[in-house]
């Protein structure tokens, strides 16, 4: 067993003392919980770096994990089934998303409609990110660093500055984690490059226009955690700096994090604050959606004692990458820069490269091995769009369909964004700080993920099989080139459309010589473009793929999966990253020719609200009659189609 300490700092009961039906009420049990591993033992022998980092007297390399542990207060009130909350930049996901906690709010006892809790599911939220900002909120894992014979090891990192507002000073991190920092302020070699779009050229800036300094209140000052450019960085520009550090943590001990908490828990021990799961899922969305993607390539689901760790995973937009969760000089975090995380291969089962002419799939390794879990992949419209989504299930020469393994399934949730949309549509910043330029889509995915979550433990519990898989395909022509589906779209009133030349793209990428080690050369060298693939769309403009939700079936607006840059934010031409959106058709006959709007009205389309939602019913039953949602939450998808009614009809 690897963990050796569990140190609990607070006990109490969940949302004070809320019963959950016959489950009762949830204890949550916050703490910090002690790893000790083997660098040696084969299992861990991918991890980057372990090797190097200090050992105990055993020859252990010891690392911390926070937690947080929800958990019926009755034992004998749970379901035995234990969710692995793969917390997002420190952030619990689970209870937030399964719950439908209205507007996503950040508190400490999330309940929503308490679906986990009337379940009897537990849940633990584990931290797995070494560079997460220290923040009370924030679920920290202290990682081990390496040395080389005690000395700092001193290498090549590369960071990605994305602005959406003028500024002129940028931090040397992805968003605001913890810095890799300058080894040297004046080192001559760093470099600073610009590109106008994703797939644009680089042009390099002139070491003299810029250093590594900080504007505080008008003066610069010298700072190894930052970099700075009297003329300021571009809105809608893409920067790269280039430069020497020697920060090392063994970014790969959140992998093993990860493995480790799922063992664990998953048997009674003197030190283990609950009584054992029968069953162990584990949940990722966007970033930790690809860290299990990750753990999956490596072969991590299984422990030191050859114990499987998760009985099932589902990762949730996550599109068909990786990170840079086990490398030197990972920034977890980051999801945009050509790097670790672009590299072949995409799909699960074998696939050849067509340029470089490797044969590799992603389960390879966990396969021979013997320790797949049962995998569902759900991903939305956005993580095709950025270019990535379709290599899932298309081969990278994009010249047919691929098969997928029997213990997989692929569930793509069409007209959708990265993040559940919600009602009324919205123009919140993306992930790097742009501003949309029209309202959000609201189409909510999380009924369809609720059906997942119950498919999959009754797929493991009971090998009761799933439905089947859904997603775009070339046999059926309904996964189609971006550009073509651009061009095929009804001329909606006061829409631009993206420039399908800058579209975000999947390149070949070159890491250098020491790739294989996990060590990196940067810039990285880009080739070869891979093909992307989209969902076709019906004369709607709405997606005709995957599951479709009434939202689609039983329409009142076109929901896209992207959405354009506020030319307040720069590259007006441009996607914002993950955010989608959602256009209304017009209530009347008038006010849709008034418009000029081809999309027939909602007025020609239904005779009354009450018809509506009686399509809106017929959509839901055939959805919960396949299973793709359950019958419990038809009144949920019921109630949101009632509510876009009036929204439009209200306007």
């Amino acid at each position: 067993m690897s963990v050796v300490s569990v140190d609990i700092h607070n006990k109490r009961t969940y949302s004070a003392g809320e019963s959950f039906g016959d489950v009762g009420t949830y204890d949550r049990i916050e703490g910090v919980i002690e790893f000790a591993v083997d660098p040696e033992h084969d299992i861990n022998n991918k991890i980057v770096d372990l090797h190097l980092a200090p050992r105990d007297t055993d020859s252990k390399v010891h690392f911390k994990s926070d937690f947080i542990l929800l958990t019926p207060t009755n034992a004998s009130s749970s379901n035995g089934r234990l969710i692995v909350d793969v917390v997002n930049r420190g952030r619990p996901r689970v209870v937030n998303t399964f719950n439908m906690v209205a507007g996503d709010a950040q508190v400490d006892d999330p309940v929503g409609d308490g679906f986990l809790m009337r379940h009897g599911y537990s849940i633990v939220s584990i931290g797995w990110q070494w560079d997460v900002p220290v923040d009370p909120t924030l679920l920290q894992l202290e990682a081990p660093f390496a040395t080389d014979n005690g000395l700092p090891i001193r290498g090549q990192t590369i960071v990605e500055i994305r602005p959406s507002i003028s500024l002129n000073t940028a931090l040397l991190a992805n968003r605001l984690h913890t810095v890799y920092r300058a080894v040297d302020v004046n080192q001559s070699d760093a470099r600073l490059l610009v590109r106008d779009w994703e797939d644009g050229p680089d042009e390099e800036i002139e070491r003299s226009r810029w250093s590594f300094a900080c504007d505080v209140d008008g003066d610069v000052e010298l700072s190894n955690e930052h970099v700075y450019m009297q003329d300021g960085f571009v809105p809608g520009k893409i920067y790269q700096v280039v430069y020497e550090t020697e920060d090392t943590p063994v970014v790969g001990a959140g992998l093993l994090s990860l493995r480790e908490i799922a063992s664990f828990l998953r048997v009674s021990s003197d030190l283990n604050p609950t009584s054992g799961f029968e069953y162990v899922y584990g949940y990722g969305v966007s970033q930790t959606g690809r860290i299990l993607r990750h753990l999956l390539y490596l072969g991590l689901n299984v422990d030191e004692s050859g114990n499987k760790a998760f009985d099932g995973l589902l990762p949730h937009v996550a599109g068909a990458r990786r990170g840079e969760f086990n490398h030197r000089f990972g920034q977890p975090s980051q999801q945009s820069l050509p790097g670790f995380g672009h590299l072949f291969p995409f799909a699960d089962l074998a696939t050849v490269d067509p340029y470089s002419e490797q044969s590799e799939g992603l389960l390879d390794y966990i396969i021979d091995i013997e320790a797949l879990p049962k995998v569902m992949y759900t991903n939305s419209g956005a993580e095709y769009w950025r270019s990535d989504g379709s290599m899932l299930h298309i081969d990278p020469s994009g010249s047919k369909d691929l098969s997928t393994s029997e213990e997989v399934r692929i569930y793509y949730y069409a007209g959708t964004q990265h993040v559940a949309g919600t009602m009324p549509p919205n123009t919140a910043t993306g992930g790097d700080g742009a501003r949309p330029r029209y309202g959000t889509n609201v189409v909510d995915y999380r009924p369809l993920l609720r059906a997942a979550l119950v498919n999959l433990d009754k797929w493991v519990t009971n090998n009761v099989e799933p439905p089947e898989s859904k997603y775009p395909k070339l046999e059926d022509n309904t996964a189609m080139f971006r550009d073509e589906v651009l061009d095929a779209l009804p001329d909606i009133p006061d829409l631009d459309l993206p420039d399908p030349d800058r579209l975000w793209v999947l390149r070949v990428t070159d890491l250098g010589p020491d790739a294989s080690e996990g060590i990196g050369r940067y810039p990285v060298i880009e080739s070869e473009r891979y093909p992307t693939f989209v969902s076709a769309v019906d004369e709607d403009g709405n997606e005709t793929s995957g599951i479709r939700l009434p939202d689609l079936t039983v329409p009142v607006a076109t929901h896209f999966p992207w959405n354009l840059r506020n030319p307040d934010s720069g590259a007006p031409e441009q996607i914002v990253p993950m955010i989608g959106s959602s256009h209304f058709f017009a209530f009347s006959e008038d006010e849709r020719l008034s418009n000029d709007d081809p999309r027939p009205s909602i007025q020609s389309r239904y005779s009354s609200r009450e018809e509506y939602l009686r399509q809106v019913e017929d959509a839901v039953t055939i959805l919960i009659r396949d299973r793709y949602l359950l019958e419990e939450d038809l009144y949920v998808v019921l109630d949101q189609a009632a509510e876009r009614y009036d929204f439009v009809a209200n306007r």
